[in-house]
């Protein structure tokens, strides 16, 4: 006689809460931690977006949830761009962006772009153009002329101002740019001309469809004689959308990601603009035709001229790990519901979050994004606090930090999408369109490999000036350079490896040891006959390491300084669990600690163990540590709720005329 078959029954959803419990620390105090600034504010404008349909609401598995409908052409995702910045300014979401002023106005700002930055990408990089680029221009490169005339015109969006500085032929080298900019004394006007196809202006932002105005970077030529680059106001279009005399304007086309924004090209073909277009807070030009600025060095003009460049950098770096935290809230809530496998027979399937495995793939990541979260909110507040004095730690410090939180938020992306397997390829779960709309991150604002050069030749510039001048470091977190060299103990038990003195020594000693490196093999590569210039790139290896090694450092302090404002307690308990999980795995992934001799074969072994012991420990916390984020759940996507219900055939064929509820 055959056996019966009985059918299995059928996989219920199980939330996420049914498979964590309680947490012992207080949510709300993680989440004011992590965002560190304007909550309200945040709250506000994620209950705007909500609530209008412009935001594309869609209903599934009994939820609401908002997010760009990926289906529209390209010229339709930028028309709604367009309505969706109409609608945030008619609710006052920009109100005081340029003509406000203080570190609590510009805080604000930063806190209300994330959370468009969460949204739609496209829609933050749009606002980021106008506002932080072309207005920050104005703000940094312009005198009171300039902010009369066109600050407020442009935080009210009357004009539309774009960013005219990469070429065809010139991305990160801006010195090279082929644009020409000359004189005439005669009329009193500067004469713009692209000379060759490769000065073309290229991937602009707001060029192509809707840009009213653009600053342009050029070659300002006087006399016969090139100064260098300088900025220009120059109109592209009139008010009714023609494009102005002697410009041509191309579209960049249909790109991976980011196709809510109308990148453009631009030439200029004798194009004249009035004398008071240049903006004149580092050089001017006088109505007889004088060249005049009171920095005399062309390099240190230069550096002045990028100034706009270090609150794109900003702006790029928090964005990146608000991304890192969508993606991670989503894959965790997944993993929290979605099982796979019986190790027994006749036992429900495992979670994917109990594999030790997916453990690993998904909370060292995790851990890594609480570190970026304090980092960014450093970087912000030391940005929003700017003196003269510190414009070089500025700079260095938002070099590092965009490159280091926009590599790990394309890392944290695609291991996220593979952890949610198939549901991680559908537009709507959000993941796997993320990966095209950030993946620009590494490259524009600075290309994150050549940013980490330029960090490595500040702390080398750093250095040998101390050298020379016999005094102490002081400056970019570098007094640790001061004391006795650490000494990492031979053996390393649990203990050691979880105490913030070890991973403050070990971290302080690999960058010690990489920066004197890096000096004497630049020193004997130039004793050889090779020059400044390239024996920079014969070492370009030990630069590489040397530009991490400073950033681990420097963000494993951001992390440091934000426990040490805790009290006592299960929420500093879990800060301190998250800071080894983040420092151990630097330790565990980065070859340069076995390749140089900070760690021995033996303790790199046991600093493995210990990773995998702390992924144990970050299990139970799991949904408590993603939900401390704070993003609405309509911001999240359907495989981080029901998502069998979400998938059910009900929802394959929803009634004709059935509303989307909010």
């Amino acid at each position: 006689m055959e056996p019966s078959l009985s059918p299995s029954p059928c996989l219920q959803y199980s939330p996420p809460e049914l498979a964590s419990p309680p947490s012992d620390f207080n949510l709300s105090d993680m989440r004011k931690l992590m965002d560190g600034h304007n909550l309200q504010d945040r709250d506000w404008l994620f209950g705007l977006m909500i609530q209008s349909k412009l935001f594309n609401p869609r209903f599934s598995g009994g939820r609401v949830f908002v997010s760009p409908d990926y289906n529209q052409s390209m010229e339709q995702q930028r028309e709604m761009t367009m309505k969706r910045i109409h609608y945030l300014l008619d609710c006052g979401v920009f109100q005081e962006w340029l003509t406000g002023r203080g570190p609590e106005v510009e805080m604000r700002k930063f806190a209300l772009h994330e959370v468009i930055g969460m949204y739609d990408h496209s829609l933050a990089v749009k606002l980021g153009v106008h506002y932080f680029l072309w207005g920050g221009a104005i703000q940094f490169f312009g005198t009171k002329r300039h902010h009369d005339k066109w600050l407020r015109d442009t935080e009210n969006y009357v004009i539309k101002g774009c960013f005219a500085m990469t070429e065809l032929g010139h991305g990160s080298n801006v010195r090279g740019i082929e644009t020409v900019t000359t004189y005439d004394s005669k009329t009193g006007e500067f004469v713009i001309n692209s000379p060759c196809e490769s000065a073309q202006k290229y991937w602009i932002g707001g060029a192509a469809n809707h840009a009213t105005h653009t600053i342009v970077f050029s070659q300002l030529n006087i006399n016969g004689k090139s100064e260098g680059v300088h900025a220009f106001i120059a109109q592209i279009r009139d008010t009714d959308g023609n494009i102005c005399p002697n410009v041509r304007v191309a579209d960049c086309g249909h790109k991976i990601g980011l196709n809510g924004v109308d990148n453009g090209r631009i030439w200029f073909d004798n194009v004249r603009i009035p004398r008071e277009n240049l903006l004149n807070s580092v050089a001017d030009v006088s109505p007889d035709g004088q060249y005049l600025s009171a920095i005399k060095d062309p390099d240190q003009r230069f550096a002045a001229f990028l100034a706009p460049l270090t609150s794109g950098r900003v702006t790029i770096a928090t964005s990146a790990v608000y991304s890192s935290k969508m993606s991670l809230a989503i894959a965790i809530r997944y993993s929290l519901t979605r099982r796979a496998f019986s190790i027994t027979p006749n036992q429900p399937e495992v979670l994917l979050l109990d594999y030790p495995s997916h453990q690993r793939r998904l909370l060292p990541l995790l851990a890594k994004t609480y570190a970026m979260s304090f980092a960014a909110n450093y970087l912000k507040m030391i940005y929003v606090k700017r003196t003269p004095e510190s414009n070089k730690t500025i700079h260095v410090v938002s070099s590092a930090f965009k490159a280091i939180l926009t590599w790990h938020n394309m890392r944290t992306l695609q291991e996220c999408r593979e952890a949610c397997g198939g549901q991680g390829l559908k537009t709507e779960n959000r993941i796997g369109q993320m990966k095209g709309e950030y993946d620009v991150q590494s490259t524009f604002e600075g290309d994150n490999n050549i940013l980490m050069q330029q960090v490595s030749k500040a702390l080398l510039a750093e250095y040998i000036a101390v050298q020379k001048r016999n005094r102490p470091f002081k400056g970019l977190g570098l007094e640790h350079m001061n004391k006795s060299c650490p000494v990492i103990p031979s053996q390393l038990t649990s203990s050691t490896l979880r105490s913030s003195q070890f991973q403050t020594d070990i971290f302080c000693l690999r960058e010690r040891d990489l920066l004197i490196r890096f000096a004497a093999e630049m020193s004997q590569l130039q004793a050889q006959g090779l020059s400044r210039e390239y024996a920079l790139l014969q070492s370009y290896q030990l630069a590489e390491d040397l530009g991490r090694a400073f950033s681990d450092r420097a963000i494993l302090q951001t992390f440091l300084d934000a426990e040490a404002a805790v009290s006592s307690g299960p929420l500093k308990s879990m800060l301190s669990l998250l800071r080894s999980m983040h420092v151990l795995i630097i330790l565990e992934e980065d070859a340069s600690f076995l390749r140089y001799g900070y760690l021995s074969p033996d303790n790199a072994a046991g600093i493995r163990k210990e990773v995998t012991i702390l992924c144990s420990e970050l299990r139970p916390h799991a949904l408590a540590l993603v939900s401390s984020f704070g993003i609405p759940d309509a911001f999240l996507s359907p495989i981080a709720f029901n998502w069998i219900d979400a998938n059910s055939w009900s929802s394959v064929q929803p009634q004709q005329g059935a509303t989307v509820p909010l």
